[in-house]
């Protein structure tokens, strides 16, 4: 179990997190929502053992994250940040194949990975192009197909049991926001736990099994999609009349109430 313990964190003189817990497992997708500024990334980055809490603690099966090679930690989670710098001209393949070269020497065909994540991502297509040329969703999918070598190949290593994606659906059209949750909700099915920073309340509640929405650095609610993102409390926390609505389905349908804005 990955998860962060009354996590308390100040960045830039401001409280970031103000006691914050959340304990992510294997085989299930938590959301993470909540606005601008409601220490959605900064949580991210307690979890992904980038930030260490001023207090509380981040644990992976109890052991400190701290306490961890970095080796040892990418081995076991895979992190894609909101905004992945691209230092060096690198065609697509070369910057996927950077994931996989986490992985113990020999421990997976590395060659073999790489050529999967891009096609689960769909760039397949774009292999030989400067990465640094890409359009902006591109760009995100090649970070994203990056990320999923290093989650299989840590698998084949006896790890890789975590993704963690910050906003992985900002630059990207409907199609490829949908197709990007739909990679996540396999990898959750598959056994991996999978943390996602999401602002699309629609995206969170078809996909996750558990939503935590913050506002302020804390913790509002915790829970099931259809309990956590009601419309009241999303109202109070937006700060804009939003309703919901539940189709013959099941599905919710959120959105501003522009009747009431």
């Amino acid at each position: 179990m990955l998860e962060a313990r009354d996590a308390h964190l100040t960045r830039g003189g401001r409280p970031a997190l103000a006691g914050v817990g959340l304990a992510l497992r294997p085989g299930e997708l938590v959301a993470l929502c909540g606005p601008n500024g409601a220490g959605k990334s900064s949580l991210f980055a307690v979890l992904a053992g980038e930030l260490r809490p001023d207090l509380g603690a981040a644990l992976l099966d109890g052991r400190p994250l701290a306490a961890m090679t970095a080796a040892g930690l990418a081995r076991e989670r895979a992190a894609l940040e909101q905004a992945p710098a691209l230092a060096a001209p690198f065609t697509v393949t070369a910057l996927v194949a950077l994931g996989a070269a986490t992985a113990p020497r020999g421990a997976a065909d590395e060659g073999a990975i790489v050529a999967r994540a891009m096609a689960a991502t769909g760039i397949a297509a774009l292999a030989g192009r400067p990465a640094d040329r890409l359009s902006g969703g591109e760009r995100a999918r090649a970070h994203l197909a990056r990320v999923l070598a290093q989650l299989w190949t840590g698998r084949a290593a006896g790890g890789g049991r975590f993704l963690l994606l910050d906003e992985p659906t900002a630059s990207l059209d409907v199609a490829h926001q949908v197709a990007v949750l739909r990679l996540a909700r396999a990898e959750a099915d598959a056994g991996t736990g999978v943390l996602a920073v999401l602002h699309d309340l629609n995206l969170a509640a078809a996909f996750a099994d558990r939503v935590l929405l913050m506002s302020e650095g804390r913790a509002i609610a915790e829970g099931a999609p259809g309990e956590v993102l009601e419309a009241g409390r999303l109202s109070e926390v937006y700060r804009i009349p939003i309703a919901v609505e539940q189709s013959a389905g099941g599905m919710l349908r959120i959105a501003p109430d522009l009747s009431r804005a």
